[in-house]
């Protein structure tokens, strides 16, 4: 994201399918960002709204359910950036 926008270095798209998932993978985030020295800077939505963003400045992850993710199609939008990892 670097070279396209100052918004952010990175950006982290992935999905979860139910409200525990979420919250599984806000928890498993926030762990690891803590271990390497980052701290969150904000949380935006929940998910019963089907999307949660969280912050950490260098590094945006947005958490959506599948049908958000394919309604929004950040992937799409920010096609111009670098890829650096894709896990399925």
């Amino acid at each position: 994201m670097q070279e396209i926008t100052l918004l952010t270095d990175y950006m982290v798209v992935c999905n979860a399918e139910s409200t525990p998932q979420f919250k599984a993978i806000v928890d498993q985030v926030d762990t690891r960002a803590r271990e390497a020295g980052g701290r969150r800077l904000h949380l935006e939505g929940e998910a019963a709204s089907g999307w949660v963003l969280l912050d950490y400045g260098q590094v945006v992850v947005h958490i959506f359910s599948p049908e958000l993710r394919t309604y929004y199609n950040l992937e799409g939008l920010w096609n111009k950036a670098r890829l650096v990892v894709r896990v399925q």
